[in-house]
């Protein structure tokens, strides 16, 4: 029997509709899954992909290359196949409200900090680097860093340190990157009297590079008058009597003046744990015992702890920016043992507060009152 000319025309949009329609089921998820975030069970090594989760949660920003690291037989002498990239520019702190913990407000921790690839164990001691452009990556280190070399990396390794610090960088030579590494000591067996002071020391004038590492003991974490500190959880600070048989002064950033360079401390958790009176300080402590303070940013980090959470450099300091921090009452209702801020020059030229809140989003406004003397006397390592 014969078909209507309009019945041929129906059947051929029906054929033609459900070719499209195949077309686009076929295309639908080849392009749902050629991008995003991968599933928890897919195969993601390290360096793999910006978006490659990390055990225990939190994502990645892009890895470095994977230049060989120094043989055991070496020492610290082998040259870097090629630098790691700039760091992405860190993620801002969640909203302007309350936050119940510096993880649930996207602020550093334990899951987004430290090594991303399995570590081999080598017993260093105290190493002294001396090759410039070298590389350590994927070491678990015993022992200590000391850097007498330009372009060092230390990266995606674990240094446990029963020095005065666990790197430190000697006057004269630039460039040291410390990215994706845990530094800590082991307590009571550091040389000031059981004690261990810097996790990363600068002694010198060029900038130190500190990004996305898991910082714990050390009395002053990270100390340096120029540097980019970036990403990093600084926790758990043990203290300790000095060697004269008084309690050290604690900070996890401490910087002394007279800088010659730029200080940037920028989306860090740093935590200052220890009681007033065995020699806590501040979570940021900027103090002019070797010359005026200046240039300097502290910007999006979860504060929180010491005698008071934050020193801003004294009468003199000028271009000081402290902005859209959060001061948390983890530890103390406010701040710090006495207060959020203290040494705060509102009139020095350059100097910037703003944006600045609790942990329950209440605004922190410096007061104006004179601060007690709290300044400690930074030591000198040798």
């Amino acid at each position: 029997m014969a078909v209507p000319a309009d019945g041929k025309r129906r059947t051929a949009a029906w054929a033609v509709a459900g070719l499209l329609l195949a077309a686009v089921l076929t295309l639908y998820p080849a392009e749902r899954t050629g991008g995003g975030t991968p599933p928890a069970s897919a195969a993601c090594p390290a360096g793999s992909t910006p978006d490659c989760p990390k055990p225990g949660g939190g994502t990645q920003p892009p890895a470095a290359p994977s230049p060989t690291a120094p043989s055991p037989g070496a020492g610290a002498s082998a040259p870097a196949s090629a630098a790691p990239p700039a760091p992405p520019r860190a993620t801002a702190p969640g909203p302007a409200g309350p936050c119940a913990s510096p993880g649930a407000c996207g602020f550093p921790d334990e899951h987004t900090t430290g090594p991303r690839i399995p570590l081999e164990r080598h017993d260093t001691g105290n190493m002294s680097v001396r090759k410039d452009g070298t590389v350590i990556r994927g070491w678990d280190i015993r022992g200590s860093l000391d850097v007498y070399a330009n372009d060092v990396t230390v990266i995606d390794s674990r240094i446990t340190s029963t020095n005065w610090w666990g790197v430190n960088l000697r006057p004269g030579f630039r460039n040291l990157r410390i990215l994706h590494t845990e530094i800590t000591a082991v307590p009571g067996k550091g040389p000031d009297n059981g004690g261990a002071n810097y996790a990363v020391s600068n002694m010198g004038t060029e900038s130190v590079e500190v990004g996305w590492c898991d910082i714990s003991v050390f009395g002053n974490a990270l100390s340096m008058g120029q540097g980019h500190l970036h990403d990093n959880y600084v926790h758990d600070i043990v203290p300790f009597r000095n060697k004269t048989g008084e309690w050290q002064h604690t900070d996890a950033v401490i910087s002394g003046g007279g800088n010659k360079g730029r200080l940037v401390v920028r989306h860090n958790t740093l935590l200052n744990p220890v009681p007033v009176d065995r020699g806590a300080t501040a979570a940021v402590g900027l103090f002019a015992d070797t010359g005026t303070v200046s240039s300097v940013v502290v910007d999006r980090n979860w504060l929180a702890g010491g005698a008071y959470t934050l020193y801003g450099g004294g009468p003199g300091a000028t271009g000081i920016e402290v902005t859209d921090n959060v001061f948390s009452t983890q530890y103390h209702p406010h701040g710090g043992a006495y207060g959020q801020v203290a040494a705060w020059n509102a009139g020095g030229a350059g100097n910037v507060w703003r944006g600045n809140r609790t942990s329950e989003g209440k605004p922190v406004v410096p007061e104006p009152a004179p601060s007690p003397s709290l300044t400690p006397v930074p030591e000198t390592a040798s």
